[in-house]
């Protein structure tokens, strides 16, 4: 089963695409992303309380306006040549080139409410492929890391996707993947959590996006789905599980690209089951 639309049917299998010119890249990028990260652990604070939404909105564009010059010139000299998106809820295809597709506080709303769930993290995009992806948590200090054809890593350590074949053995997940979506969208989202409740054996609901994709990457979770494009909450996640062996399609099964609607990964013993359980409730 392909992954991406135009990746190989085997992650991994992409060693034409040449790692090895990615991979003083992928140095630097760890490198910006654990100096972001340490800035954020100093604004860390797990008794942070906020009123109101105006509060809420303060504190998010704080943590943001704070890591991007830490990581945006950074990665733009690590790639010359390579532009950088600039919304990070922003979802579709991107213009032909190399693109920075980052998040400088994924999980954002949980560090600024004093919970543990968030990282930084950044994907290079070529003519709307992922062929970089890290991940890093700064309060574990944990580095997820994937090439395009190179595999995926937890610190030197390559991941694997869980062997399952069962749904109704599987830990599955799914989540907002921002304020705002439309009444559809979320109705949606609530008859595929009822559907997954029924058919899988624990249902986790959270977010970020990201922070249940590396568990998918490295077998602890086996699928997570997402009814959205936003591109910062689901490339990162994507290549790595890709690069684990996982499958990655939208929810129908059809190979997943930045012009999908919405998002399916999953260890590829339950995937199809998975798109059945998401199809009878769409």
């Amino acid at each position: 089963m392909n992954t991406f639309s135009n990746s190989p049917a085997v992650p991994g299998a992409a060693a034409s695409d040449g790692t090895a010119e990615f991979e003083a890249v992928l140095e630097r990028v760890v490198t910006a992303l654990k100096t972001a990260g340490e800035l954020l652990l100093e604004r860390f604070d797990v008794s942070a309380r906020h009123d109101d939404l105006e509060e809420v909105v303060r504190a998010i564009h704080a943590n943001d306006e704070a890591v991007l010059p830490l990581v945006r010139q950074p990665l733009l000299d690590a790639r010359p040549g390579s532009q950088w998106v600039e919304d990070e809820l922003a979802g579709g295809v991107l213009p032909e080139g190399e693109w920075w597709v980052v998040d400088t506080a994924e999980g954002n709303i949980n560090h600024i409410h004093g919970m543990g769930e968030w990282a930084v993290t950044a994907a290079l995009v070529r003519d709307n492929v992922p062929v970089l992806a890290v991940v890093h948590v700064p309060l574990t200090g944990d580095t997820y890391t994937a090439l395009r054809g190179g595999g995926a890593f937890l610190d030197g350590e390559r991941l694997r996707a869980s062997a399952k074949t069962d749904l109704r053995a599987a830990l599955v997940g799914t989540g907002q993947a921002k304020p705002g979506e439309t009444e559809e969208a979320l109705r949606r989202m609530g008859a595929s959590v009822t559907g997954m409740l029924l058919d899988a054996l624990v249902v986790r609901v959270s977010v970020p996006a990201t922070m249940q994709l590396i568990h998918v990457a490295a077998g602890r979770m086996d699928t997570f789905w997402q009814f959205s494009d936003v591109r910062s909450g689901l490339l990162p996640g994507a290549l790595l599980v890709a690069e684990a062996g996982g499958t990655v399609t939208d929810t129908r099964g059809e190979p997943w690209s930045l012009a999908s609607a919405d998002f399916l990964a999953s260890a590829p013993g339950v995937h199809a089951r998975a798109v059945e359980v998401l199809a009878d409730r769409s």
